[in-house]
């Protein structure tokens, strides 16, 4: 799944390649935004771990990982 993270005062989002389900990463900012000083934590597809203080997230957008094209058309 492809997370798109837009952060507060920031030009460019966020992008982050996941395995992480739709539920799990919604759970995950619940509980981030609920905290007092929340991190959201998004493990990525290559391993490591993404981290964005929850105050500072501005909007998150979750699409479908779709198979890459080839050629035209």
């Amino acid at each position: 799944m492809e997370v798109k993270i837009g952060i507060q005062n920031v030009g460019r989002e966020l992008i982050v390649e996941t395995a992480t389900s739709y539920e799990e990463i919604e759970a995950a900012l619940a509980a981030a935004v609920k905290a007092e000083a929340g991190i959201l934590i998004l493990p990525d597809d290559k391993g490591r771990r993404v981290m964005v203080p929850a105050s500072k997230i501005a909007y998150i957008e979750c699409s479908g990982s779709e198979s890459r094209r080839v050629g035209f058309g």
